[in-house]
């Protein structure tokens, strides 16, 4: 069994990663966050140690590496702009790190981090969590079957991914652009690197909205021209999605052609610690593509309504 430890173990997406560490018979040693209401602890590993201040978190890795009974993974679910720096800390400690995405919020930090891997020996490894999706894995092996027919052609693509949030999210580090990166970053850097991981490398990239709820753009990849619309505004939602009462919609249409795949994301975290932790994974040179594309789009010129762009755009606009 290996032994983890975790930051940020209060968060939003920290039972995924607790769960997946108990599915994968491993253990959680320690884990920190300033929010003391981790009672979901007691659900998974309420033996582990629990810290509020990384100062005496820090001392306890330190004391167990010492021992001879440090961390082998250290997993980050800490809030974006810290990510850089818990994952220093991680390899620093001689753990391999396991960080929620995005990675990190510039290119540059990730240039920093491939020199750290190289000193430490261990590893940094991200969870896009949608590549290993079974309705994408099929969609990329379909274009691939396409490709190899015709291999200069370019798709059609939609992308429409709404996950509605209320008033607390813009109050929260996630509504501060500098320290979430904003919205085409905090929920839209999985699907960049999804479509990337299925149409090939950028070519261009054009951005029609960026404000606090919502973004949207056209992304050109080598065989594809991508139409994307990202938001976190319940008003953006179809009425398909209204009508089942679902606050989060996600579909894909390829040359006119829907694929909805608003399910299957249950256990996607614990195939990805799997996939890690029998020799996979997804390290910094995966993650490079998506945070370069995010990163062009928080400093992109918005050129509005403008062009061809996503249908959902003009609702917005309108509402």
């Amino acid at each position: 069994m290996k032994q983890f430890g975790l930051i940020g173990v209060a968060g939003y997406i920290a039972p995924r990663h607790l769960k997946a560490i108990k599915e994968t018979q491993n253990v959680l040693s320690c884990a920190l966050d300033p929010y003391d209401g981790v009672g979901i602890m007691d659900s998974y590993f309420p033996n582990a140690d629990f810290f509020t201040e990384f100062e005496r978190f820090d001392r306890h890795v330190d004391k167990l590496r010492r021992k001879g009974c440090g961390l082998d993974f250290l997993s980050i679910c800490s809030p974006n702009y810290l990510h850089d720096s818990h994952i220093r800390f991680g390899l620093r400690s001689g753990a391999s790190v396991i960080c929620e995405k995005p990675l990190v919020l510039n290119p540059w930090n990730i240039e920093a981090l491939e020199a750290m891997q190289k000193e430490t020996k261990a590893n940094v490894y991200t969870i896009l969590q949608l590549r290993l999706h079974p309705s994408i894995v099929a969609l990329r092996k379909r274009v691939e079957e396409t490709l190899q027919k015709e291999p200069n052609k370019v798709f059609d693509v939609e992308l429409t991914y709404i996950t509605s949030r209320g008033k607390w999210y813009f109050v929260s580090w996630k509504g501060d652009v500098s320290k979430s990166g904003g919205v085409a970053t905090n929920i839209g850097v999985h699907f960049f690197d999804m479509l990337a991981w299925i149409f090939g490398e950028v070519r261009g990239s054009v951005v029609h909205c960026l404000n606090a709820q919502s973004a949207s753009g056209i992304l050109e990849l080598k065989h594809a021209r991508v139409r994307w619309f990202l938001s976190v505004d319940a008003n953006a939602l179809p009425k398909i999605a209204l009508e089942q009462n679902k606050r989060t919609f996600r579909c894909i249409s390829l040359n006119g052609e829907s694929l909805e795949f608003s399910d299957g994301f249950t256990d996607l975290h614990t195939e990805s610690y799997r996939d890690i932790l029998k020799g996979g994974g997804f390290g910094l040179q995966e993650a490079k593509t998506s945070i370069n594309i995010v990163h062009a789009i928080r400093n992109a010129e918005i050129i509005g309504l403008k062009g061809d762009y996503h249908p959902y755009l003009t609702q917005i606009k309108e509402s």
